[in-house]
């Protein structure tokens, strides 16, 4: 790895690093802005949501204009966009206000997400790639790891608009050395037509399963998941006929490893990104923590991926990806079934031992899974292959999320939780970790049944 590899790497790597440490650490400071906008709980969620959604719907959008138009162009842009987002939030004067400028924060994030890894991949030697993705995975869950802690720091000093003043301080550095060193050789598709159709149908499709499967199993819910079903077919069927489509559909329909290593992502998200939500309340209501002790506990699941994931990566320079992830995933399977069975009486020490070893699951799926997407597709497709890989992880986190939603409806219904029943407070965890464990199990299998050989990479297929 020369110099101009490192320096490329370490900024594109804190790029990846602002929107997890932004999502994880805004968490924290939720309750503070709701004492000061007196706001509802329903509408502080869309603080949240807000950036998430707007990310989901624009990733895939954003990679293909990256392919055409030139991924550090894009990436830097996307820096600017969510600097500027994080310096206006400071001045939100409602939350109202501060959802609004979410969202600008959320475009900015979606052009980060959808070319830092590609990026990355066209910088370095298939040989080296491995380790690389793993860095800017380990930067990723660094983020995840701090955010709360820092977050809250900032916050209980300085107040909740301290967390985008310090993001605004990292996006600028960013930017600045991005203009200075982020110089890359790139293949760009500038002939090519941006498909403004095929990207509308593809953001009104995310759109609506994501806000449908919240509302799931209501009629509304019912309702809007048709709309995206309808939504869909027109989608493929602009796809089928445009000359330049925002996304190859034989990405999916011939390139079995691209296919299933996508698959594979999105269920892994949907069975592990509820579980500190999940394990948050149980310690918090049922084991009588402080917020800041429960918080010191679920630090073991990211600090092993942190740690491990570099390493991991450069395994998968030397071995199959395909067996790497698909080890991980099974360990993440055997880590979620005790958390089906939690009791009242659970030891915190193999609470932390199981969170420290899905951990370390999840490092050796994360890093690999990464490298078999990206070494499946051709160079001109890198940016769209980003995209697709960050709609798996968006998508799945809020899938996650509805099914911990799902299983508290089955139990508690929408009783407060301080006057709830430990009992089924409980059961409706153990019900969410037991859906996990099933999904991450099926997750092995689609991690498991790509093809094994080395796939050409052509021009149609990827």
């Amino acid at each position: 790895m020369d110099e101009r590899q490192k320096i490329i790497l370490i900024l594109t790597s804190i790029g990846s690093f602002l929107t997890p440490f932004m999502g994880s650490s805004i968490n924290i400071a939720i309750p503070e802005i709701g004492h000061e906008f007196l706001s509802s709980a329903i509408l502080l969620s869309w603080v949240t949501t807000s950036y998430l959604l707007t990310s989901a719907i624009l990733i895939v959008p954003m990679g293909r204009l990256a392919d055409i138009r030139g991924r550090v162009g894009i990436f830097l842009s996307g820096v600017a966009i969510y600097t500027a987002g994080s310096l206006i939030c400071t001045i939100a004067p409602s939350a109202e206000w501060l959802i609004v400028f979410r969202i600008i924060q959320g475009i900015g994030g979606a052009m980060l997400y959808a070319t830092s890894i590609a990026i990355i991949t066209s910088v370095f030697h298939a040989k080296e790639r491995g380790m690389a993705l793993g860095i800017n995975v380990a930067f990723i869950y660094t983020g995840l790891t701090i955010g709360p802690f820092l977050g809250g720091i900032v916050t209980e000093f300085f107040g909740w608009r301290s967390i985008f003043y310090l993001n605004v301080l990292i996006g600028l550095f960013v930017l600045l050395a991005g203009m200075k060193y982020l110089k890359v050789p790139e293949i760009k598709e500038e002939m090519t037509r941006f498909d403004l159709p095929g990207s509308v149908l593809y953001a009104v499709t995310i759109f609506l399963l994501m806000i449908g499967f919240q509302e799931l199993p209501s009629e509304p819910g019912i309702v809007l998941f048709a709309l995206a079903g309808v939504s869909f077919i027109a989608f493929v069927y602009q796809e089928n006929r445009a000359e330049y489509p925002v996304i190859r559909l034989s990405l999916f329909t011939k390139n079995r490893v691209f296919a299933f290593s996508n698959l594979a992502a999105l269920i892994n998200y949907s069975s592990t990104y509820a579980i500190g939500f999940l394990l948050s309340i149980y310690l918090q209501n049922v084991k009588g923590f402080s917020p800041f002790s429960a918080g010191t506990i679920l630090i073991a699941q990211p600090i092993m991926q942190a740690l491990f994931s570099p390493a991991m990566g450069k395994l998968s320079d030397k071995y199959p990806s395909r067996l790497l992830a698909t080890a991980g995933m099974a360990m993440i399977t055997i880590g979620l079934v005790p958390f089906a069975n939690l009791g009242l009486e659970t030891s915190v020490t193999f609470i932390i031992a199981d969170l420290a070893f899905l951990g370390l699951g999840y490092a050796l799926f994360s890093s690999p899974n990464t490298h078999a997407v990206m070494d499946s597709v051709n160079e001109r497709c890198y940016g769209v292959a980003s995209g697709i890989l960050g709609t798996m992880r968006l998508s799945g986190m809020m899938v996650s999320m509805g099914i911990s939603m799902f299983a508290f409806s089955l139990t508690i219904g929408r009783d407060p939780l301080s006057i709830t029943d430990l009992a089924g407070l409980v059961s409706a965890i153990e019900i969410a970790f037991a859906i996990f464990a099933a999904l991450c199990a099926l997750g092995t299998i689609a991690s498991y049944v790509r093809n094994p050989k080395k796939q050409n990479r052509t021009e149609d297929s990827s």
